[in-house]
């Protein structure tokens, strides 16, 4: 792991993730270039933000569930050189359907160069502690398409309210949303605001017989 990153189930205590782009289960369809673990990690900056907001969220009854953290520059170019290849059709119904993968950069949706490659942007669900169950937001991780948007109109009141919900949590704790995908935060005070890592993320996976299920939980 590269100097000033570290694994963040290693910090935050009893959290669940599930590394949506180390399996095949994203919008690309395979697990993507650079992540060969399903872990999730980040700055210490972005751990020692989260660990206040998943304090926040414990204390309003709720948990924080990750999908994407860190992500090396090779990952990027993947997605780039993905944007660009002929439709299979293989994930668009599921991510992309109104649009055409070729607009997932001019509309906002992936970026050649990303905050999660500086170690400082995490996307997240908020799940509840007494059941287990993940509450609805309106729209899928990675469903690129204006219901995504924070300030869409397409969701229920009930979603519209956990997305707030979301957003009050993560901006009381240091981070500030993007418009064009309610999962996606980004610190406020980055400890390297103009640097784009490329280290991969490899390690052992934690928790073994939860990765049947694709959910993983800290082992501490």
């Amino acid at each position: 792991m590269e100097r000033d990153f570290v694994f963040l189930d290693e910090v935050l205590g009893g959290v669940r993730w599930d590394a949506k782009y180390a399996t095949w289960d994203n919008f690309t369809g395979k697990p993507v270039d650079g992540y060969e673990v399903n872990r999730i990690a980040g700055t210490y900056a972005l751990a020692t933000a989260l660990t206040k907001a998943k304090e926040h969220a414990a204390a309003l009854g709720y948990g924080l569930l990750l999908w994407d953290g860190y992500r090396p520059q090779r990952a990027v170019d993947n997605f780039m050189n993905w944007s660009i290849q002929p439709e299979d059709g293989r994930t668009k119904e599921k991510h992309y359907p109104n649009i055409e993968r070729s607009e997932i950069i001019s509309k906002g949706y992936v970026a050649e160069k990303s905050s999660h490659s500086r170690g400082s942007a995490i996307d997240l669900t908020l799940y509840r502690l007494d059941t287990g169950a993940i509450i609805p937001m309106g729209s899928d991780f990675d469903f690129m398409d204006k219901r995504s948007h924070h300030t869409s109109k397409d969701i229920s009141g009930i979603e519209a309210k956990n997305r707030e919900l979301l957003c009050s949590i993560m901006e009381y704790s240091g981070f500030e949303p993007y418009e064009y995908e309610w999962w996606h935060y980004v610190l406020r005070n980055e400890p390297y605001p103009d640097s784009y890592f490329d280290f991969p993320l490899a390690g052992t996976i934690l928790n073994k017989s939860a990765s049947k299920s694709n959910v993983f939980s800290a082992s501490r």
